[in-house]
């Protein structure tokens, strides 16, 4: 069935993020919250973010008040009865999931299509909580959802050929370009992002180069658009750590264990640029290094 009403689980940061770009693509989409509060904030999120595109010239008034004409807020999972798609981006927490999964499977329509945002846990797991194991798929969008052009299209080994090609076409007609991988932890791009983030701390740890020089490095000799130590306070440092935790828990493998100076941020609050303390000292301007990491 053609995909004509999106559901969107949270929105958060990732939730509403995805709720703005099926809204912009004109499909009128359900965005669910536990409170009132939360749903309004996550609105509130993307209106600014609009408001921005408008002073600069990149969207009309009229584009603005299109796009959120699309959006619903609900506290109440049956306003998501008639979506065709359902994705969830919720606390990454697998007994949550599961527990949202299953109180949908018996609100939805049979020919809606669940789908999880997880950048680390198993979409094979989470599809266990429903009877729906063959409409059930991984969509992994990137932040800032509304800048990041890929989506991991994630099909596990029950997922319906013919759901991984409406998938698929569903993530172009969000205006993203979409990959492909099979359901392992990390899918892709974490697979091979997270082992080298890990390693530019081990190399911190291991004196093989400052903070500064480790990330001109990466920058200079690798074209990469930002060092590995900036780009871990970006991302979180807790949310690496879990991530690597869930990776490690999987494989098994060393280049998936947490370095012990990452795990001793996070248990110090050290969580990067959100907290205003990383790999970098958010609170002057410039970023300044945090060099007394190492040598704690």
């Amino acid at each position: 069935m053609e995909i004509k009403k999106v559901g969107v689980l949270g929105a958060g940061l990732m939730g509403s993020g995805i709720a703005h770009i099926s809204a912009q693509a004109g499909y009128p989409t359900v965005v669910r919250e536990v409170t009132d509060e939360l749903a309004r904030k996550g609105l509130s999120k993307i209106d600014g973010f609009l408001a921005k595109a408008v002073e600069k010239g990149k969207a009309t008034a009229e584009d603005r008040a299109k796009v959120m004409s699309n959006l619903k807020p609900t506290t109440k999972l049956e306003d998501l009865a008639d979506c065709d798609v359902v994705i969830e981006a919720i606390v990454e927490d697998l007994s949550v999931k599961h527990e949202v999964f299953d109180a949908l499977d018996g609100i939805c329509g049979k020919h809606a299509i669940f789908a999880s945002n997880t950048s680390s846990l198993s979409i094979t797991e989470m599809m266990r909580a429903t009877r729906r194991p063959d409409r059930f798929i991984g969509l992994h969008f990137f932040n800032p959802v509304p800048l990041m052009k890929l989506v991991e299209v994630v099909r596990t080994v029950a997922t319906d050929p013919a759901v991984v090609a409406q998938a698929l076409d569903f993530a172009g007609k969000l205006g993203k370009t979409p990959i492909l991988a099979n359901d392992a932890s990390g899918f892709i791009v974490n697979r091979l992002l997270v082992p080298y983030l890990l390693d530019a701390i081990r190399a911190l740890e291991e004196g093989v180069g400052s903070i500064v020089d480790i990330d001109a490095g990466m920058k200079l000799g690798c074209n990469h658009p930002m060092g590995p130590l900036t780009l871990l306070d970006f991302v979180g440092l807790d949310t690496t750590y879990s991530i690597a935790n869930i990776m490690f828990d999987e494989f098994r493998e060393k280049r998936f264990a947490p370095p012990p100076l990452l795990k001793r941020m996070v248990l110090a609050g050290y969580l990067g640029k959100k907290s205003g303390m990383g790999f970098y000292d958010y609170s002057k301007e410039p970023p300044r290094p945090n060099d007394g990491l190492a040598g704690r």
